[in-house]
């Protein structure tokens, strides 16, 4: 006799329901129990199946439906049923109950039992079905296959059996309603508290104070899958560890424990009583005796089929666990997995933000000696707090200061790293003493060659034959190339003077010192790595004292959904506020940049929206700054102590002049009191000026300065010229007319160095009056 023979005889359909794709292939008779519309074909093939349309199936939609009849075999076939087929025909909470159930299964690997109630169309109850299921494994399918039956009208033992399946022991049939009820409200209520934890340690704060009805947890605890090893995380805040948990709190996931070995299966660990872990845990029973517990309930944390820890419920008294407190225990465990795994995705991001954002920006707080200076940078919100604003403070050869501030497109990842390459770039194209218009156009050429090879070395034929170059929004960028809008400007405290070059960056404002801020239009060219060629030209400000420079990247401007203009007025009614406190002139720009960046975050009283409030918020970096008066005062003082200052320029067609740039600096040092420095700096002159016109195509610029109190005064002479090749020193021979230059003024001078510019280099030496040469040799 056959299987299906029996099953036929006895009443009883089969059922399989697919776990990946939700689709059930069911028998004619399950299809009959379960109300499914279908028309009975002639073909008696066993093999023959028809599917119904909807998820997981193949059928076209419009051919099936939860009402539309389907050809079946008369005898022995088999109906591939979507989902909604089969929820159509189930009453709603036994729905639920079937799916809970289901899910129980998986987690247990266990047979579970349940009984529906079967509805028509106009969701009446036509019938009521026991159902049986078990999980299988088929090359590496999860399903679930089982028997439905059909369940006797009321009248005889079989309905009253069929609620015992339902309600747990010791329950009376009038309180379960009650306790279901409960239990619903109990999952409802964890799940909004999760849902809103927002860190790890919230989350078991929560998991380790749970009241779940029907039962009376003593003590509850997660333990977390690390590296191979379990290490106890919670119940949270019990500092010092007490005594009984030091065992448990680092365990190799190996160990004789239900913790682990509820991790190596995936699936729950129940223990009713003392003698049930003393049976399946030998090795572990005597350390965990003392803490008194007298049952035991360790379930999997995973999500996504990826286990994370198990979480451990543990009771003073032994625990009858039915399939309804399984099922609440396994929906708790996999709420509290899912809530973990959030919060520790999310705490993860904001660690790798913020160092990120550390890494990137300067480590110490930057400062320039005679300014003030104020700095800010905060991301937008959004995912990864990263993003492409950046400042930075260079401190520079000729003893000024570079600030730069920039904003890389994109909000991403990719634009922090690419801001990292250009802020590294910018600083060392500063170092090497480049003028501001220089140091943004090589900036922008090195930009525009980051993955683009050919505008580096001018060969197009490094681009692969096959790809065909994509011409992006400005005319040269690729699909993921960046640009970036740069400001940078050299400070000189001396002067207060400003040289600023602009790669289509918001333009700086100042604020004067009678609280009137004004935007400074400074000429400027495209953003940098647009195109390379591009010219930056410089504009000269002059800070004078009580006055602030702001410079910002349009993410104070435009927040809010502001415009160019209109946010412009908002951050004047900043300074406005901010004047009328400090009586027109800032007296804390640290207090200053904390309100630019507050009114960001919360908008000003009464500020309407802006005309662009839909659109995303950007980052923002600023930055502050004001002459320091008293810094500014002394050294106004030393630099009026610069008696003598000469230039002169020698042309390259005009060597017959570098005798009139001696006869400049002899006359300059007529009251010098040592002939013999004068004699040397004369000598070091000439050569310097020699070797621009002998060695370069250029001419050549000498400034001389003296500088003190006589006896003591200081003299400085410098020679410029347009070429890039920096001197170097040889070893020339006995009768060699070259080569010993160098060696000359480090015998000769105090101090001597060679400082490169925008477009060439200077040369210079130091002396001090009545101070020898150093002895060299």
């Amino acid at each position: 006799m056959h299987t299906e023979d029996v099953l036929r005889a006895t009443g009883t359909g089969l059922w399989r329901w697919d776990s990946e794709t939700g689709a059930s292939t069911v028998d004619v008779l399950t299809a009959e129990l379960l109300g499914v519309p279908f028309r009975r074909g002639d073909v008696t093939d066993t093999d023959r199946s028809v599917s119904v349309a909807g998820p997981g199936s193949d059928t076209p939609s419009e051919e099936a439906g939860p009402g539309r009849p389907q050809d079946v075999p008369a005898e022995g076939g088999t109906l591939t049923l979507a989902e909604p087929s089969i929820r159509s025909r189930i009453h709603f909470s036994d729905y639920v109950e079937l799916t809970e159930t289901a899910t129980l299964a998986l987690a247990e690997w266990t047979l579970v039992e349940t009984v529906l109630r079967i509805v028509d169309e106009q969701g009446d109850v036509v019938r009521r079905v026991r159902t049986r299921i078990m999980p299988v494994d088929e090359d590496g399918t999860i399903s679930l296959i089982g028997t439905i039956s059909l369940v006797p009208e009321p009248g005889a033992a079989e309905p009253a059996a069929a609620e015992h399946v339902r309600r747990p022991s010791g329950v009376p049939s009038g309180e379960e309603d009650t306790l279901q009820q409960n239990r619903e409200a109990f999952l409802l209520h964890t799940g909004l508290a999760l849902a809103e934890a927002r860190t790890t340690a919230e989350v078991l704060r929560i998991g380790g104070s749970l009241v779940i009805p029907g039962f009376k947890p003593r003590a509850l605890a997660v333990f977390s899958l690390e590296r191979g090893r379990l290490i106890l995380v919670g119940p949270p805040g019990q500092r010092p560890v007490p005594q009984h948990l030091l065992p448990f709190l680092e365990m190799p996931v190996e160990t004789d424990h239900p913790a682990a070995a509820v991790v190596r299966s995936g699936r729950p660990v129940y223990l009713p009583a003392p003698e049930d872990y003393q049976r399946e845990f030998p090795a572990a029973w005597p350390q965990v005796e003392p803490v008194g517990n007298r049952g035991w309930a360790f379930l999997p944390l995973t999500v996504s089929k990826r286990t994370l820890g198990a979480w451990m419920v543990a009771f003073g008294e032994p625990v009858r666990f039915t399939p309804e407190g399984r099922s609440l225990l396994a929906n708790v465990a996999r709420m509290l997995a899912q809530a973990i795994s959030r919060t520790s995705m999310h705490e993860t991001e904001l660690q790798l933000s913020s160092g990120l954002q550390r890494t990137l920006r300067p480590t110490r707080r930057p400062g320039i000696e005679g300014m003030k200076l104020a700095a800010r940078y905060m991301p937008s919100g959004g995912g990864l707090e990263v993003g492409g604003d950046w400042y930075d403070v260079i401190p520079l050869p000729s003893g000024r200061t570079g600030l730069v501030i920039g904003d890389v497109q994109g909000h991403d990842v990719r634009a922090a790293g690419v801001m990292a390459q250009l802020r590294i770039a910018l600083r060392a194209y500063a170092a090497e003493g480049h003028r501001p218009d220089a140091i943004l156009a090589r900036a922008s050429r090195y930009l525009a060659g980051i993955g683009r090879p050919e505008v580096m070395t001018g060969d197009p034929g490094e681009r692969p034959s096959d790809e065909a170059p994509a011409v992006g929004a400005f005319g040269g960028l690729l699909e993921d190339e960046r640009f970036a809008t740069c400001l940078y400007m050299e400070a000189d405290p001396v002067t207060g003077t400003l040289d600023i070059a602009r790669a289509g960056h918001p333009d700086p404002a100042i604020w004067l010192a009678d609280g009137t801020m004004l935007i400074r239009a400074t000429a400027g060219g495209l953003p940098l790595g647009v195109e390379p060629g591009t010219e930056y030209p410089t504009t000269r400000l002059v800070l004078e004292p009580g006055e602030t420079l702001l410079v910002c990247t349009d993410g104070l401007i435009e927040v809010g959904g502001h415009t160019m203009d209109t946010g412009w007025r908002r951050i004047q009614a900043v300074f406005r506020d901010q004047s009328a406190k400090d009586s027109g002139t800032p007296t804390d720009l640290e207090q200053l940049a904390d309100a630019l960046i507050g009114s960001a975050q919360q908008p000003l009283t009464g500020e309407a929206t802006g005309p662009l409030a839909d659109r995303r918020e950007d980052d923002i970096a600023l930055l502050l700054l004001t002459l320091d008066p008293a810094y500014a005062a002394g050294r106004a003082a030393a630099a009026a102590g610069i008696a003598r200052r000469t230039t002169f320029t020698v042309a390259q067609a005009e060597p017959d002049r570098i005798g009139e740039a001696r006869h400049q600096l002899q006359g300059m040092l007529f009251d010098w009191e040592s002939e013999d420095q004068i004699d040397g700096a004369v000598l070091m002159l000439s050569e310097m000026l020699t070797n621009v016109l002998v060695h370069t195509e250029g001419d050549a610029m000498m400034v001389a300065e003296c500088s003190g109190e006589r006896g003591n005064r200081l003299l400085r002479v410098e020679v410029a010229d347009t070429s890039d090749a920096l001197p170097h020193r040889r070893t020339p021979g006995e009768l060699a007319s070259s080569g010993r230059g160098l060696m000359m003024m480090e015998l000769l001078a105090g101090s001597w160095g060679v400082d490169p510019r925008g477009e060439g280099k200077s040369i210079w030496f130091e002396m001090r009056e009545n101070v020898s040469s150093p002895a060299w040799a």
